[in-house]
């Protein structure tokens, strides 16, 4: 029975729990990606720097990294259901207490840090979860699933902007957290297999018959995964640490334009209106742009680590011509270059992680990539804003991420020549050994 159970359905009700997380990455990631309709509300409310303001951002995007770990934990421990409830109710208590609006510190520690832990612990396992639910249909679940950040970003932008007109900054905050207290509804659909597939797999080889000596060799095997999870000799690899600089420059560049699109739009004299659907577009493009590049990188024709180098130089590209839009039409059009691009890279940047570190160490591999490249995410908006309080502009935040990104690039084209002179060693050590068998025989052959 637990071998059965030990196998994913990979279907079944394991669509009703892509369904749920489908939702719970619009409930968690999308809120986050239109926060910026609130930066302008917040900043002139409390009378505060862009850089100040940014801080609320830039909280909940470092708890957002910081708590994933956690959650895989507690997942472990109790059940993926019990995370996404308990994270459905921080995500409510952090914009219902940010209801309030007493001071700055106060929205730090609501819409930032409860607001954070509570996407950490909603996000995490419920990407986990389809995982367990499927093998074979792994990646087309895990895409239906991931879509839903872009799906719902779609509706957001126009949606909160009326909810702001209607009620206020404060009071769309307090709907807000209403509307998340849904993650706790998906939590429930997310019924967990008869035990951990991974618990189950581990009891399955124990009980193995003997006579093969399977069982020791699976309890060989079994305690490497344990060690894996908490690998953190992986800092001392330098291809990991390369990729680990590249996320933390990318992160830093990645949370900026959602940031400061809207304000950019309101300097620029956009109607109000005009200006949510510019986050509509990046939603859309961004959609188009992970499927698209998903689909060509499983085609094999171009290695990862290359097509993410040219996605990112793209991005920086665009960047840096969306300043230079002077009215909606261009800035729209630069919008969705820049959203086109963001979704190819985050199709991909994953799948070169994995590459760069190899399956064994991927779990470890990701856990610690998140909590580096959290630094990133917690730094990036402050800088920009302080970088945008000295030049009085809001293009200046667009130029640093441009200008953040050409320098990972050069971070990935590093790898890469790493990567490529790891490969020509080890063909070069394999070479002797096979070009020195023939020769003795046709030595033998001389002497004949």
């Amino acid at each position: 029975m637990q071998a059965k159970d030990s196998n994913p359905p990979d279907g079944g009700y394991g669509w009703v729990v892509v369904v749920a997380a489908f939702m719970v990455m619009g409930l968690t990631a999308a809120v986050l990606k239109t926060f910026g309709l609130f930066f302008v509300e917040i900043q002139q409310h409390f009378d505060e720097l862009a850089s100040t303001t940014s801080w609320i951002t830039s909280v909940t995007i470092a708890i957002f990294h910081l708590g994933a770990p956690v959650a895989s934990s507690l997942c472990v421990r109790y059940t993926h259901r019990a995370v996404v409830i308990t994270g459905g109710l921080l995500a409510f208590s952090g914009m219902a207490l940010g209801f309030l609006g007493l001071n700055m510190v106060w929205m730090y520690a609501t819409t930032g840090f409860l607001q954070g832990l509570g996407i950490s612990f909603s996000w995490t396992p419920a990407i986990s979860i389809v995982s367990h639910y499927f093998s074979k249909k792994r990646a087309l679940a895990n895409a239906i699933a991931s879509a839903g950040e872009c799906a719902f970003a779609f509706t957001f932008g126009p949606f909160f902007q009326w909810l702001i007109s209607q009620y206020g900054w404060k009071g769309t905050l307090l709907i807000i957290g209403g509307i998340q207290l849904n993650i706790c509804v998906c939590g429930i659909l997310m019924r967990p297999l008869a035990s951990s597939c991974l618990l189950e797999a581990s009891h399955s080889e124990i009980e193995t018959p003997p006579g093969n000596g399977a069982s020791r060799t699976d309890k060989e095997d079994k305690s490497p995964v344990t060690h894996k999870t908490f690998n953190w000799m992986l800092v001392r690899q330098p291809q990991f640490v390369l990729y680990a600089i590249f996320g933390i420059l990318a992160a830093m560049s990645f949370f900026v334009p959602p940031l400061f699109l809207v304000p950019l739009s309101y300097s620029m004299g956009i109607d109000e209106s005009w200006t949510a659907s510019l986050l509509s577009i990046l939603a859309v493009v961004d959609f188009a742009g992970r499927l698209l590049c998903g689909w060509y990188a499983n085609l094999h024709v171009t290695k990862t680590v290359h097509l993410l180098t040219m996605t990112i130089t793209l991005i920086s590209t665009s960047l840096m011509l969306l300043p230079l839009a002077n009215n909606y039409l261009s800035l729209a059009i630069f919008t969705g270059f820049y959203g086109f691009f963001f979704g190819t890279t985050v199709a991909v940047h994953i799948t070169v992680l994995a590459d760069v570190v190899g399956m064994p160490d991927f779990d470890s591999a990701l856990g610690l990539f998140m909590l580096i490249r959290s630094t990133g995410g917690f730094v990036g908006p402050p800088l920009a804003g302080l970088i945008v309080d000295m030049a009085g502009d809001y293009r200046a935040g667009f130029y640093m991420a441009g200008a953040t990104l050409v320098l990972s690039a050069g971070f990935l084209v590093t790898l890469d020549q790493l990567q490529q002179r790891k490969e020509r060693g080890s063909q070069t050590n394999t070479k002797p050994e096979k070009s020195t068998l023939p020769y003795p025989s046709l030595h033998l052959l001389k002497l004949q």
